[in-house]
């Protein structure tokens, strides 16, 4: 029998890389992401267990995991960051860079 590849091995590649890229959008985008990548890996993961004789590829969807694990680290740490910076000096200091200088300046006691 010849080797077929994995179903979705280079899209979780993809998404693993896209997770990473794009955990700086807030984190929202590569928490997606990074969670997709993931539970499409377990389900080819799955496949490749009953049979790895039967397909090629498992390397991607390891690797993408590995990416996707990175990307939701990542992207949890910035929604955290967000979420401090928020708090530290409100919503319509972050919109307006004047008024986020002055709340620094207040928040250093300068």
């Amino acid at each position: 029998m010849e080797q077929q590849k994995l179903p979705n091995a280079t899209l979780i590649l993809v998404f693993g890389i896209l997770s990473i890229v794009t955990c700086c959008c807030y984190g929202i985008i590569g928490l997606a992401l990074g969670i997709v990548a993931i539970v499409l890996a377990k389900k080819a993961t799955q496949i490749y267990a009953e049979n790895p004789e039967l397909y090629t590829g498992i390397q991607n969807v390891k690797t993408g995991k590995i990416l996707a694990i990175i990307g939701i680290v990542l992207s949890l740490l910035y929604i955290i960051f967000v979420i401090a910076m928020i708090a530290m000096f409100g919503f319509e200091a972050l919109q307006d860079q004047e008024l986020l200088q002055e709340r620094m300046r207040e928040f250093m006691g300068q």
